[in-house]
């Protein structure tokens, strides 16, 4: 599988997507899209693959957003092209069965966090800068940025941000809740791959169920579910994956799970 716009890698149960295109901060085209969509393919059905990690190639950015340059001589009709197409990642990511990990390592804004925030988990170098920026240009977040953040951070934050365009670094995203774990420059991209192999070592089944419960449960009233997640300790009870943790752990051993 070749790709002209993204860095696809497999090792260790790790599948990584790097956004390659660090003379553009690795904005979002439709090609990119696409290339990061037939990647993912490529990662729901090989079961060896546990986990990803969504990152940017060089140092100055993870993605800028869309590709502002394509919005010359925008319209109605355009505009609502460009956000099905974001909201096309987006949810792909979301709704993914396997944990997705983005690596903001530098800039990422516009529809680069919003891409960022529809991943799992965020980790963010000490240099990566945020923000939701569309309205410095005359326009609104269009990848779900206004409804994602709003969850992240609470209404009163994510109008903040939204209506001012500003851009905050890392230890303040960690602050509000956007970030997960922030690491020094140096170190980044190790400390995100030792912390992808942890997730490698956890049972994949309860992971998928896991996540599947805390996505959809999110809009659901509380009784909801919580029968809801009944439903997902069954599916979890009956796997293989279950009996060896409670082996292990009886035996004081790490353990080996199969996805079954």
């Amino acid at each position: 599988m070749e790709f002209k716009y993204i860095i696809y890698e497999k090792s260790e149960a790790i599948a990584t997507i790097t956004l390659n295109r660090p003379e553009a901060l690795n904005a979002f085209s439709k090609e990119v899209i696409n290339e990061v969509l037939q990647a993912l393919e490529d990662i729901r059905t090989n079961e060896g693959i546990r986990v990803v990690i969504l990152t940017g190639a060089g140092e100055k950015a993870f993605s800028a957003g869309a590709d502002i340059k394509t919005m010359k001589g925008f319209n109605a009709l355009k505009g609502r092209e460009l956000s099905l197409m974001g909201e096309r990642l987006c949810n792909a990511l979301e709704n993914f069965e396997k944990p997705v990990i983005a690596a903001i390592n530098g800039y990422a804004l516009g529809g680069g966090l919003e891409v960022a925030m529809a991943c799992d988990l965020r980790l963010a170098s000490e240099r990566a800068r945020m923000g939701q920026t569309e309205i410095n240009i005359g326009l609104i977040p269009g990848w779900g940025g206004t409804q994602r953040l709003t969850r992240l951070i609470g209404r009163t934050k994510a109008k903040e941000l939204i209506f001012t365009g500003k851009m905050i670094d890392a230890k303040t995203a960690e602050k509000l809740g956007i970030v997960n774990m922030v690491f020094p420059a140096e170190e980044f991209r190790e400390k995100v791959r030792q912390f992808a192999k942890e997730l490698t070592l956890k049972a994949p089944v309860a992971l998928k169920v896991a996540k599947a419960l805390i996505n959809k449960g999110a809009d659901m009233s509380l009784d909801s579910a919580i029968a809801l997640e009944r439903e997902g300790i069954g599916v979890v009870a009956s796997t293989e994956d279950l009996q060896e943790g409670v082996s292990a752990f009886t035996e004081k051993r790490k353990p080996i799970f199969k996805g079954r």
